[in-house]
């Protein structure tokens, strides 16, 4: 068994700038590396992020040494293991369930879909980030999670502060001040909110959770809307933009979704591409090895996702956008028990509402400057602007 590498060149900087290439050297060189700036053994081939992910006895999610518990003011089901993990998961199931995302749920996100497609204006180059997606992704989860007054502003803000906090690797105090001031106002919310819906009862997160004939505590309540303020809203946001990158870059990719209403495929595809929730971390429990190098017992693992899903021991040219590549399960969702609740919602969101409607629309789209677009993120990742033409 080898002792574990330690790597002292990568930054934080080089990881949210474009990790990309950095994951394609570790896989082929040091798939099982320390990296110091992030205090964090990286891992970076599907396998391992796998085999990490379902084995929850020997990497437990709850890792003391992330910077999530201080920026959310509570110790989150995203921390949890086992039973505890599983009450607090399933306080929040009702609303993710099939019948109320059919029935419920999608007539609502067609009517914002139609009014926020409607209001683009044809002929002209608008940013989709500000006009479309960041907008959308808000006011469909304030619907889900039982906040509908809150504004799209808000919960864009609220959402950023909490990424970028969890995502606090280098401890900035000045990003944790943020989220102290967003943690206030969201408890404020989350309290106004809670009254009227105990007399309205509804399919809201928020709703089942203080209505619950045995609810968790307060503070679990709180932490759960908060987890999914933060991951609910990047992600379709992010993706959706990925995917329209991805197609517009591309005339044939672009063909093919239109003529086979392939939106579906596009998502699968953009979300592996660049998953939107890039890494997660596992602290390990007792002394393990992977690929025979020892990992000590109170390490904490990082599993990269984005790294993983462009494997090449899985998939042929990982690093191109292809809607038409033969299908393989991947990462973007996490797998394991904390395989991520949102993921069929975000699918229907975009795939089957907001996709269709925007290429109907404005069919002839284009993205004047491809290299205008940035994407950013280590912990969390997606272009921060997506200026388009719309034709």
């Amino acid at each position: 068994m080898s002792s574990l590498p330690i790597d002292t060149d990568i930054s934080i900087a080089d990881l949210v700038l474009d990790p990309y290439p950095i994951y394609r050297r570790l896989r082929s060189d040091a798939p099982v590396i320390k990296v110091a700036s992030v205090n964090r053994v990286l891992l970076t081939k599907a396998e391992d992020t796998k085999l990490v992910k379902d084995d929850p006895v020997v990497f437990s999610s709850n890792d003391p040494n992330t910077p999530m518990r201080r920026a959310f003011g509570a110790h989150t089901l995203m921390r949890k293991d086992g039973a505890e993990h599983m009450r607090e998961r399933m306080a929040m199931a009702p609303a993710y369930s099939a019948s109320n995302i059919k029935n419920h749920w999608m007539p609502i996100y067609e009517r914002i879909a139609d009014d926020f497609v409607a209001g683009l204006p044809k002929g002209e180059t608008v940013d989709l980030f500000h006009a479309l997606s960041s907008p959308f992704a808000a006011r469909c989860l304030a619907q889900l999670l039982g906040l509908p007054e809150v504004s799209d502003a808000d919960m864009i803000r609220w959402s950023q502060v909490l990424i970028d906090g969890a995502g606090n690797f280098g401890w900035d105090p000045a990003l944790f001040a943020d989220c102290d001031v967003a943690n206030a106002e969201m408890d404020a919310a989350m309290e106004l909110a809670a009254q009227k819906h105990k007399a309205e009862p509804n399919p809201s997160a928020l709703c089942a959770m203080v209505t619950s004939d045995d609810p968790i505590e307060l503070s679990q309540i709180r932490s759960n809307i908060k987890i999914a303020i933060g991951g609910g809203l990047n992600e379709p946001r992010d993706a959706l933009l990925t995917i329209l990158f991805g197609l517009l870059i591309d005339p044939d990719q672009h063909d093919h979704a239109i003529a086979n209403n392939a939106w579906g495929d596009a998502f699968d595809e953009g979300v592996r591409w660049v998953a939107p929730i890039q890494a997660s971390s596992r602290l390990a429990t007792q002394d393990t090895e992977i690929r025979g190098i020892l990992i000590p017992k109170g390490e904490t693992v990082m599993t990269i996702q984005a790294s993983a899903n462009h494997d090449e021991d899985i998939w042929t040219d990982g690093h191109r956008f292809d809607i038409t590549r033969d299908k393989y399960p991947h990462q973007a969702f996490g797998n394991g028990p904390h395989f991520c609740q949102g993921k069929h919602i975000a699918r229907r969101m975009l795939a089957d509402i907001l996709l269709p409607r925007l290429f109907e629309r404005f069919p002839n789209m284009t993205l004047p400057d491809p290299s205008a677009v940035k994407f950013r993120g280590f912990g969390f990742r997606g272009p921060v602007n997506f200026p388009v033409k719309l034709n």
